[in-house]
């Protein structure tokens, strides 16, 4: 399939990113690069210094609201997509009419309680959209660790156990490894899609 054929084919497709973080902002930069159509982005957070150093945003962003800036860092990429952004921390009453639209939804976020509450609710009450998640990806060094498997409609990115701390905080190298395994993924997805 040529790169135009990937293009031509991506354009009718949604995917779905709940956070705007490293994963998230990373993920849609990956994915907006390679055409796909629309993106939906939900995040309820503010771009601060300390993001810099693993998330797609730059010094004169901080103190925006990350789907916005996320969403001008796309369209300065790719002016065609469409984005739907969502100043919103997503909970259980709201996650199904914001991604119920989605070909594919990615999870990104960073707690791991919010990461559970999310995969709960999508397979719970979407349990026909593939998630792609990213799991263990704090640290540096150690890339062959970091795997790839499937669990019938759940994807997963990361070495299932590099949990982030003051000691192993997750930094730029090991966080856009697992962001783009996801958009990869999501690629995998959609384009196997008849």
């Amino acid at each position: 399939m040529t790169f135009e054929e990937i293009k031509s084919k991506l354009k009718n497709y949604t995917v779905g990113i709940a956070g705007a973080g490293g994963l998230g902002s990373n993920c849609a930069i990956a994915l907006a690069r390679v055409g796909v159509g629309r993106i939906i982005i939900s995040d309820f957070d503010i771009v601060y210094e300390s993001n810099l150093n693993r998330q797609y945003f730059f010094k004169d962003q901080i103190g925006l609201r990350k789907v916005d800036a996320l969403k001008d860092n796309i369209k300065r990429i790719n002016p065609e997509i469409e984005i739907i952004d969502k100043f919103i921390k997503l909970n259980e009453g709201n996650i199904v009419e914001i991604y119920k639209d989605c070909d594919v939804i990615v999870e990104a976020f960073d707690l791991a309680e919010m990461k559970k509450m999310l995969i709960e609710t999508l397979l719970s009450e979407l349990p026909e959209k593939p998630i792609v998640i990213g799991i263990g990806m704090a640290g540096f060094g150690n890339s062959n660790s970091i795997n790839f498997r499937q669990s019938e409609n759940l994807y997963i990115c990361g070495d299932e156990k590099s949990e982030v701390s003051d000691d192993n905080p997750p930094i730029a190298p090991r966080v856009g490894i697992v962001a783009n395994m996801q958009a990869n993924t999501v690629l995998e997805i959609l384009l196997s899609k008849k």
